[in-house]
């Protein structure tokens, strides 16, 4: 997926989020906007907007000297999310479509975005959580039933951290001895990387490795020979977030893409409204479907 001109207010805004994030320094706030203004016009639009982004966190990194400046932010949001899975587990055992309420509650999950929204709070995971069942959901159940029923690897590629503890429970559902759980393979931004999935326990019951890369989508000539070989090899791949999503869409393979609608350039390509939930295979978001 190409990055939309309308892309670029939202890179530019995150840039100062990020900064402001990091450091207490208005020069250093500065710098980081002066490069990223300095840089987007000769941008390559024909990039995804992850790969920018991508760009941007380096570059933070650099200037700050944190590895993981996020780190912090993503110990609290682990910690939330696990503080909520045995309730949220009692649920999906007791409902009458477990695979169904699983699959709604990891998107449900997918609102712990420090990319979208930079001022997340608990009440805003809560409410998520909360209203999982009676938001709007555009998805392709029996496909994704079917597939998941007839595939022997399935390759779950993750996005943020605390999300993926909310992915835990459908990865339950699934059955963990044919999933491998993929993050990032580097810091960024709030996406989740090994030790986040060890934090959150995924590791006790699935095969967890990272995909080599620091981009916070799956841009796969950045990742690893190891993950691109799972990858090409996987019967079935789900794919978590917008992220995700604007990596993969045009990427072959049996994709089923998992994520709530967090902006108009998303929206108006999949022709549904901001928050709405999405499960939706690759085969329609790239065809005639949407």
């Amino acid at each position: 997926m190409k990055t939309s001109l309308d892309c670029i207010p939202c890179i530019l805004r995150q840039s100062l989020d990020a900064a402001r994030l990091v450091s207490t320094n208005p020069s250093v706030h500065e710098q980081i906007i002066r490069d990223v203004l300095s840089w987007a016009g000769e941008m390559d639009l024909n990039q995804s907007a992850p790969a920018m982004a991508q760009r941007i966190h380096r570059q933070l990194r650099e200037i700050t000297g944190a590895n993981d400046p996020y780190r912090d932010i993503k110990d609290w949001q682990n910690r939330i999310a696990m503080e909520l899975i045995p309730a949220l587990r009692a649920e999906v055992e007791s409902a009458n479509d477990p695979l169904l309420m699983a699959t709604r509650l990891a998107i449900a999950g997918n609102v712990i975005d420090m990319g979208s929204n930079g001022n997340l709070t608990e009440a805003d995971v809560r409410q998520a959580l909360n209203q999982a069942l009676i938001e709007p959901f555009f998805g392709e159940q029996d496909r994704f039933r079917q597939a998941i029923a007839k595939a022997k690897s399935i390759l779950y590629l993750a996005d943020n951290a605390g999300e993926i503890a909310f992915d835990q429970l459908l990865v339950e559902q699934i059955s963990p001895e044919r999933v491998t759980f993929v993050v990032r393979g580097s810091p960024v931004i709030n996406d989740a990387t090994l030790a986040d999935a060890r934090t959150v326990g995924l590791d006790k019951i699935v095969k967890v490795i990272d995909n080599g890369s620091d981009a916070p989508g799956t841009i796969l000539n950045d990742c690893r020979q190891e993950f691109r070989r799972c990858f090409a090899d996987a019967d079935l791949i789900i794919a978590k977030g917008q992220g995700n999503f604007e990596t993969l869409s045009n990427e072959p393979g049996n994709i089923f893409f998992l994520f709530k609608v967090k902006c108009a350039v998303i929206a108006d390509l999949v022709n549904q409204p901001i928050g709405m939930q999405m499960l939706v295979q690759s085969s329609l978001s790239s065809g005639n479907g949407l």
